[in-house]
């Protein structure tokens, strides 16, 4: 019998093909890459045409040792790496590994892990596409010339360890203009008029103030507001126009990489991170009850929205078995592609591989997290083929006197539609307004209901809403959204506080050198130029090396002209303060250093005297620390040596210190929470942070009381269980209510008080 070796990335995903498979063939996995760019040089000979210097991953050898006595074994070879660029590079890679053994070697490519799709990719083999392998390989030069070039810029400007990156950073400079807007935000106040009416059959409704004079209506204080309220108080009211009309909603289509992690943040609160690693585990392989392994999931790093005929059958089937008839419109929808290029619709969408399986039949099989997002990718799936949602739309114009306009809007599911397996939540103008009204109608108007309001600031980004620019943007791809939003937290750029992404300080500074000295690199339209041309590599377009000449030309002229005024840069950085000195009496600057900024001596190096600067974080509250004057607030005195206390800021966040340090090494937490609900521990829960930037709760007395919480405590005691805290939680959904981490027990924040 011919022994056949098939190669793939994962562990997990080989045993699932293994199964399928069966005898004559051996399925091992890479576990990724096995060869890249050396981790510590730049690995590109420029002068060679950006020549790769590739190198094999050190923790890779076993690896290779065991693919290369495999290969030696086979009479072929399939490559079967994920189905995209990165995968089709991978196997390239292999085949660089394995050339001496000269065995007929052949690319596959697995959309879903399912016994159909095995076989029909066995079954259709084809050469590796090297358009795909240098559209990667230029990809990660690229990536690479950026990374070693521009990051020693941030060195010598600021400290080392440091790093800048083609498509993160501009994320980050997203997040950073955001927060700006929101910084630069003056609120304008203004007021809304709503009037409770009562037509004669005493059914109530409310409308709110429209127009003025035929005008847009647009109150600005309580004056205006007062002089509409004293005018319409005593005006005949009458319905001026009611209209009716059926509307339609249609199905969204079926999920996209990126529609997936914004809609599983929304419904689920998975981080992107979290998402896509979930979307693996479904893609390669879950062991269903009858004890059968099977992917449920089509490939997820997709930017199409096209299904095959097959699938959409299969839908059509189940939804006229399962819902009836009248759910089924009376041919398939079908999406096509969302881009314009061939790249964008090089896969299916992401869909249930197998739409018969429903997912309450398989939850046993299933973790809590590939629940519920398959049950996401389910019901999108099935709800993208059935017909539209219909409701009752009614608008309703009245009339108060003869110059002021009041409008209601409302309207009324009269057949659900795709919502029967996709429920949206209510909208606002969802609601119901009474039947039978007619024009001319005569009304009484119960009660006015004047308001103020304030505009609000723009909302920060949170990883749904960046994913939704990014993509809309054209920076990155689907598979490098999740990898983008974790590089520049682990970097602590940015902070996630609450699901809202922040600039840290070091974040603002960052930004704010590479856009000002690379403007033309770190922008939307130049990333976005550069994904184009790397599409036109994978589609043949354009040579790849051609695009690495372009793009260093531009990359070496930016270079020169950043590296004429290093110390003029950071002459700019160094920020004056009314500090003094108490060692030698000379003027304190503010300088930065990897723990953030410090106040230093300008009398160094003669005096080397500094001290930790106290910053705010993006939701600190900014008066911490000082009083209602903003004068710095007496923290009283050292317990041990009589020095001052003084409020400082750590790797970890803030705490209270004693001046005298280092001779007088006291500290307390800053912003206790509460004491600690260990029975046998007599310390105080603080807000701290950890090495990822990440906000938690911890005991004042670790390592000896190991309490610990995401969520911050309340001294709240739990009335299921009784258990002496719980923890505080917000959600879209729910709003802000208190979870007990004992008993899972849950109630309003409203009625807790």
């Amino acid at each position: 019998m011919a022994q056949n070796l098939v190669i793939v990335e994962s562990p997990s995903k080989a045993k699932t093909i293994q199964k399928y498979l069966g005898q004559g063939y051996t399925v091992l996995s890479t576990m990724g890459h096995i060869r890249d760019l050396p981790s510590r040089d730049l690995g590109i000979n420029i002068q060679e045409d950006f020549k790769p210097l590739y190198v094999i991953l050190q923790r890779k050898s076993k690896t290779i040792t065991q693919l290369k006595t495999a290969a030696a074994k086979a009479d072929t070879i399939y490559l079967a790496t994920d189905p995209d660029r990165e995968g089709e590079a991978i196997g390239w890679h292999v085949t660089r590994v394995l050339k001496n053994l000269n065995k007929p070697t052949h690319r596959i490519l697995f959309y879903e892990i399912t016994k159909d799709g095995v076989k029909h990719g066995i079954e259709e083999p084809r050469d590796l596409d090297m358009n795909l392998v240098n559209a990667q390989q230029a990809r990660r030069i690229i990536d690479r010339l950026v990374g070693f070039k521009i990051s020693p810029f941030l060195w010598k400007v600021l400290y080392s360890g440091l790093s800048a990156g083609r498509v993160q950073s501009v994320a980050l400079r997203l997040i950073c203009e955001r927060q700006a807007e929101i910084d630069a935000f003056v609120p304008e106040e203004y007021w809304s008029l709503a009037a409770r009416l009562k037509t004669a059959k005493g059914i109530t409704f409310d409308a709110e103030l429209s127009k003025i004079k035929g005008e847009k209506a647009k109150l600005s204080n309580e004056q205006e507001t007062q002089a509409v309220v004293d005018a319409v108080r005593q005006a005949a009211w009458q319905i001026e126009d009611v209209q009716t009309k059926r509307v339609k909603r249609n199905p969204y289509a079926p999920f996209t990489t990126s529609t997936l992690q914004q809609d599983a943040f929304a419904k689920a609160g998975f981080t992107t991170k979290r998402t896509m690693a979930v979307a693996q585990q479904l893609y390669e392989g879950v062991t269903l009850p009858d004890g059968e392994t099977t992917g449920l999931i089509t490939y997820m790093r997709t930017d199409s929205t096209r299904v095959s005929p097959q699938a959409v059958g299969q839908a059509r089937d189940l939804i006229g078995e399962k819902f009836g008839e009248k759910y089924l419109p009376k041919s398939p929808r079908m999406f096509g592609k969302k881009g314009q290029g061939k790249v964008q619709d090089a896969h299916e969408a992401i869909r249930p591989a197998n739409p018969q399986l429903e997912p309450d039949a398989i939850k046993s099989s299933l973790t809590s997290d590939q629940f519920k997002l398959y049950n996401l990718i389910w019901q999108r799936f099935i709800a993208s083929q059935m017909q539209p949602a219909q409701f009752d739309q009614t608008t309703i114009d009245v009339l108060a006197g003869d110059d002021y306009t009041f409008h209601a809007t409302g309207s009324e599911l009269v057949f659900p539609g795709f919502l029967k397996v996709y429920p949206e939540k209510t909208h606002k103008e969802d609601n119901h307004l009474p039947a039978g009204l007619e024009n001319g109608e005569a009304l009484t108007c119960e009660e006015l209901l004047p308001e103020q309001h304030f505009t609000k600031p723009p909302a920060p980004y949170t990883e749904s809403s960046l994913v939704k620019v990014l993509d809309k943007e054209g920076i990155g791809r689907p598979s490098t959204y999740a990898s983008i939003i974790s590089v520049i937290q682990e970097r602590k750029y940015v902070v996630s506080e609450k699901k809202k992404l922040y600039p840290t300080e070091i974040g603002k500074v960052a930004n704010q050198l590479l856009t000002t000295h690379f403007s033309e690199l770190f922008n939307t339209e130049f990333t976005r130029q550069m994904e184009s041309e790397l599409d036109k590599i994978e589609t043949g377009e354009m040579a790849w090396k051609s695009v690495l000449r372009e793009f260093w030309s531009y990359l070496e002229k930016w270079l020169e002209s950043s590296s004429k005024n290093y110390s003029e840069i950071k002459k700019e950085l160094v920020e004056e303060t009314d500090e003094i000195c108490e060692k030698c009496g000379k003027p304190m600057v503010v300088k930065w250093s990897k723990y953030g900024r410090f106040l230093a001596c300008t009398g160094f190096p003669k005096c080397k005297n500094t001290r930790p600067l106290d910053e705010d974080s993006p939701t600190d509250d900014a008066s911490a620390g000082a009083g209602e004057t903003g004068e710095k607030e007496d923290l009283g005195n050292c317990p041990q040596c009589g020095s001052p206390i003084v409020l400082r800021s750590g790797r970890f966040g803030k705490f209270y210190a004693c001046s005298n340090y280092p001779k007088c090494k006291y500290t307390k937490p800053y912003k206790t929470i509460m004491d600690c609900p260990r029975d046998d521990c007599d310390g105080k829960i603080f807000q701290r942070r950890s090495k990822r930037g990440r906000v938690f709760y911890g005991c004042s007395n670790y390592p000896k009381c190991d309490f610990v919480s995401w969520d911050e405590p309340t001294p709240h005691a739990c009335p299921s269980c009784e258990n002496n805290y719980m923890v505080q939680k917000s959600t879209k959904t729910k709003g802000d209510y208190l979870y007990c981490p004992k008993c899972k027990h849950k109630i309003t924040t409203s009625a807790s008080e």
